[in-house]
């Protein structure tokens, strides 16, 4: 059985009890602490530089469009991320570092956050319910009662966290062109 850990988003800012975000700006959307220790446990047969790497390389996705940056992140959430890392011996060997566990769901790290701030450019969003897995934000949900004001959809989905990269934007891992 999955089991859901509710937080509540100003909750997890900066300087707070529950802190798990680094930027006071909210511009950080994947909490990156949460991402390491499931790396870490998803992977314990992977040395620490290699769970490390794996890491870097969900948060710094390379490319410069929306879509890009989805097409390059969807495959390491879904097949893991590739990694190389030394052997003892000194050989290079190569592995695939599972970013979610799809086989045992419950040994993910599930987080059902309400009010979850993120700023990006001048514009701040803040979805009634964001869900993480393993720290990082996969679904937003607006509850039905909030659909029943009769704002209509296309409102709806202009509300979703977003700026000149359209609806959803603000939910992508920072890019650096040329980083690894």
């Amino acid at each position: 059985m999955l089991g859901f850990h509710a937080y509540y988003g100003p909750d997890l800012a900066v300087g707070m009890l529950a802190a798990e975000r680094k930027d006071p700006s909210f511009r950080d959307v994947v909490l990156g602490e949460r991402l390491r220790r499931a790396l870490e446990r998803l992977n314990s047969d992977l040395p620490p530089e290699a769970v490390a790497d794996a890491a870097r390389k969900m948060l710094w996705v390379e490319s410069t469009s929306l879509v890009e940056r989805n097409r390059a992140f969807h495959p390491m959430l879904v097949d893991g991320v590739t990694v190389e890392y030394r052997r003892p011996d000194g050989s290079i060997a190569g592995a695939q570092a599972r970013v979610i566990d799809f086989d045992e769901p419950e040994n993910n790290d599930w987080m059902a956050v309400n009010q979850f701030t993120v700023v990006e450019g001048q514009h701040e969003r803040r979805p009634d319910i964001v869900i993480f897995v393993n720290g990082l934000p996969l679904a937003v949900i607006e509850p039905a009662a909030a659909i029943g004001q009769n704002l209509g959809t296309k409102t709806h989905i202009e509300e979703l966290p977003s700026s000149a990269g359209g609806p959803g934007s603000s939910f992508v891992v920072e890019t650096r062109k040329g980083s690894h």
